[in-house]
């Protein structure tokens, strides 16, 4: 079995700031990308930004030069820094990975973590 657990979400004003960690455990032999997402109320599921198992980094438009999403490949962990925070940026967010399980062929497989809550507010 393969878990992502988030932390770091929580209540910040306007113009703060918040960093996010996933940590990826359990039976694997390897990660491909890794990702953030997040879900408004009454919006659909999101990508905030994606890390590739070799650096390479995208990002969508809304969050451009205010986030920063980074891994550490030997902690299996993946971190999003979040600056200049607006309350639109106000929604559950949740980490993707793209794992290939212990004892699996070369196939990888997306799994979810909970998620966590990141509310802007002043």
């Amino acid at each position: 079995q393969v878990q992502l657990v988030e932390s770091g979400g929580g209540l910040v004003q306007p113009g703060g700031s918040l960093r996010l960690s996933c940590a990826a455990s359990g039976s694997i032999f390897s990660i491909d990308a890794m990702g953030w997402y997040r879900q408004a109320p009454g919006k659909q599921r999101e990508l905030v930004a994606t890390i590739s198992s070799g650096g390479i980094t995208n990002y969508a438009d809304s969050v451009k030069g205010r986030f920063t999403i980074s891994r550490d490949n030997a902690k299996n962990t993946v971190y999003l820094q979040m600056n200049s925070l607006k309350p639109e940026d106000t929604a559950v967010y949740y980490c993707n990975a793209r794992v290939r399980p212990r004892g699996v062929g070369p196939i990888y497989f997306p799994f979810w973590g909970q998620g966590t809550q990141v509310t802007v507010s002043s």
